[in-house]
């Protein structure tokens, strides 16, 4: 994955922008050699929230099958609702 300095990037935006929108690259942005950021493809972000979002589904139907379901009326109680 191509490694690039913030500032680099600042100057070369439209360029390196057009890179990963139109050539699928993924860019490290780094300041003082250290990484800071991406830039990657907009289909990328949208497949990494898809997973996210299907990982968290699954961590919620394993806690309530853990521990149930909670009333309504119970948990409106405890936040003094």
């Amino acid at each position: 994955m191509p490694r690039m300095t913030a500032s680099k990037a600042r100057k070369d935006f439209a360029d390196t922008l057009n890179r990963v929108a139109f050539g699928g690259e993924r860019v490290v942005l780094e300041r003082r050699g250290k990484p800071l950021a991406a830039l990657v493809p907009i289909r990328d972000l949208e497949l990494l929230e898809a997973l996210e979002e299907k990982s968290d589904l699954e961590a919620a139907r394993k806690a309530l099958k853990e521990r149930g379901s909670v009333p309504w009326k119970k948990v409106k109680a405890a936040l003094g609702l």
